[in-house]
């Protein structure tokens, strides 16, 4: 009898702050859909690290609801993938601390995310503590559940590095405890960029007309394609450096219809701009449909609750024998 190859873990999180973008859906939940086959999922929403900054207890919420509802819509399966709310599982936060206590202030200040948001904050008084701490409890999000590897997009990348590095030093103090854990990032669709500025990253928190949201009205998500920012000369050609605009557009096509991008180079060629923003316009259209009649029928259908409850089962109790382990290691058991 052939034994069974044991399937490598991954784990990933998505924030529930503003409310999802197609930049999101197409740059990791798509992915996660790929992924439950060939890995052991553990997937989270990380609604501890939505308090970071300040958020209304109500949006938090729906936006937890309907960020579950989408991950269920999309294809994720309860019984592939562990899915649980970052909150259902106490171990989070206590190890976060541990990390906390482990990290220097200096590589913590060095992270991207804290350099950007802080920036433009003109008394470090004001600053909430969380954005300089919130890498730390990252890095206990990934350590308590040994994963192999942590899909990321680009700018995540350092978060994961970081969480390597506590690894190593935890380890080297304490006794080998944690798996040192890959970040694995996505060769195509990893990054999807404004409509209004394709050299900027598409953004939840960006409330503007290059972002479009998975559950918006279909004829706004429309318009905004059809708005798009486009490139000088009349070719449909794949060329990040001198044809930003129509390159994006290619890429957010490719994802949704699984056609390649050179095919739809062929399929639009001889087509000016509207024409092949009218053709983008219906593959994400239809797309969006289908998602947002899943979502509704999802809600209403009240599995959300026995999902999240069982998948924190799940998650606690991986986390509970690994934080066992670590209070061991630092002699608090």
């Amino acid at each position: 009898m052939q034994e069974q190859v044991k399937k490598k873990r991954m784990l990933s999180g998505i924030k529930p702050t503003g409310r999802l973008t197609l930049g999101n859906y197409i740059g990791a939940i798509k992915q996660f859909i790929s992924y439950q086959d060939e890995y052991e999922m553990y997937i989270f929403i990380a609604d501890l690290h939505a308090l970071t900054l300040p958020i209304d207890a109500k949006e938090l919420r729906q936006n937890t609801k309907d960020l579950i509802s989408i991950y269920l819509a999309c294809g994720l399966d309860p019984e592939k993938v562990v899915l649980f709310k970052q909150s259902d599982v106490h171990e989070h936060a206590e190890l976060g601390y541990i990390m906390a206590c482990n990290s220097y202030m200096g590589e913590l200040s060095r992270m991207t995310q804290y350099k950007d948001k802080t920036a433009n904050m003109s008394e470090k008084d004001s600053i909430p503590t969380g954005i300089f701490l919130y890498p730390a409890l990252m890095a206990a999000d990934i350590l308590l559940y040994d994963p192999d590897y942590v899909p990321v997009g680009v700018d995540q990348k350092q978060h994961v590095e970081l969480t390597r590095d506590l690894a190593i030093r935890f380890n080297s103090r304490y006794s080998d405890t944690f798996k040192v854990p890959e970040p694995l990032t996505s060769k195509q669709g990893a990054k999807v960029f404004s409509l209004s500025n394709p050299e900027k990253k598409m953004s939840k928190s960006e409330s503007d007309k290059g972002t479009i949201y998975l559950l918006d009205d279909l004829n706004v998500s429309r318009k905004k394609i059809m708005s798009a920012v486009t490139d000088l000369g009349r070719d449909i050609k794949y060329d990040p450096a001198n044809k930003p605009g129509i390159s994006n557009l290619l890429t957010i096509a490719s994802c949704l219809s699984g056609k390649s991008i050179s095919t739809l180079e062929k399929e639009c060629e001889g087509m000016g701009y509207g024409d092949f923003k009218k053709v983008v316009a219906d593959i994400v259209c239809n797309e969006l449909s289908s998602l947002q009649t899943k979502v509704a029928s999802i809600q209403a259908s009240g599995i959300i609750e026995k999902v999240l409850e069982e998948g924190a089962m799940k998650a606690s109790y991986v986390a509970r024998k690994k934080l066992s382990k670590v209070y061991r290691k630092v002699g608090l058991r």
